[in-house]
């Protein structure tokens, strides 16, 4: 039997047709990304070998992957890697894909963690823990997720980054037993009723205890600001990233906890992103 013959090009307009075909957001871009991975061909050494034939086992890996992106598995779990913060982090099916938003929260927490003990609460990959280790001089951190899963993964990309983290399985505070000066915490917080409306990528692949922030997206920003006064020293910091429309809630329920200097940032999209204060002395 002959061997089928495409050209490079030929295969990735092929992919692209695939992608587009099964309604795949920006499907030249996944089409190219997964062909880069699959060959390690730069734009600049495609260019020069685009008309060339394809490898046989680069095609056959290349389709399979591209019929896995048509099925609307993230592009990340596919390649395993995302970037975050200029570092790289592995990923997989036991945490969400780390994304642009939450540099917001770490860009924020890092002009004040320099010389900090921090904690990172629903840590995930890791991506913020060791972000603010590898860039923030901080003097230690701690990291928690009540996933055992989700942990392999951070630790993983602990030691990828060179980052010195203590990770806890715990469900929030559960097994904290320490006081920091800054504790900070991406959490879950879509609504549990508006998952299903989520992109297929997002409700179908990532795992949905870290998407569900309960009946109206607010109950681990409740949970956080009550428990975590008893492990912040005085005047330390707690730092959230929130959902685009929860910025008025979550810092009324900061106030309510007696949290004092709340501020509310805005990501690079214009998007309420990130809201922070200090615990006061009459705080216990």
């Amino acid at each position: 039997m002959e061997m089928e013959r495409i050209t490079y090009s030929e295969l990735l307009q092929e992919g692209k047709a695939l992608l587009e075909t099964a309604a795949v957001q920006e499907a030249d871009i996944d089409s190219w990304l997964l062909l880069e991975y699959v060959t390690g061909m730069d734009r600049s050494c495609y260019f020069l070998k685009s008309t060339e034939t394809a490898a046989e086992e680069e095609m056959t890996v290349y389709r399979k992957l591209i019929s896995q992106r048509a099925g609307h598995i993230p592009l990340q779990y596919l390649t395993g890697v995302q970037e975050f913060m200029g570092l790289p982090f592995w990923v997989n099916q036991d945490v969400l894909v780390p994304r642009q938003d939450t540099e917001c929260l770490v860009e924020t927490a890092l002009e004040f963690a320099k010389g900090k003990k921090v904690l990172d609460l629903c840590t995930g990959s890791g991506c913020i823990a060791v972000s603010l280790v590898v860039l923030g001089q901080v003097k230690e951190c701690h990291a928690a997720d009540l996933s055992a899963k989700a942990l392999e993964t951070a630790r993983k990309n602990a030691k990828r980054n060179n980052a010195e983290i203590t990770f806890m399985e715990s469900d929030l505070f559960e097994k904290v037993t320490e006081v920091y000066d800054i504790i900070l915490s991406n959490p879950p917080y879509i609504p549990g009723d508006e998952i299903e409306g989520l992109s297929e990528e997002v409700r179908g692949h990532e795992p949905h205890m870290a998407l569900d922030g309960g009946m109206d997206g607010l109950i681990f920003y409740r949970r956080i600001a009550a428990e975590s006064k008893a492990y912040l020293a005085d005047g330390g910091m707690l730092f959230f990233e929130i959902g685009c429309e929860q910025a008025e809630a979550v810092r009324e329920i900061m106030e309510a906890e007696g949290f004092y200097d709340i501020v509310c940032k805005k990501d690079y999209a214009g998007n309420d992103r990130v809201v922070y204060g200090k615990k006061g002395k009459e705080n216990v």
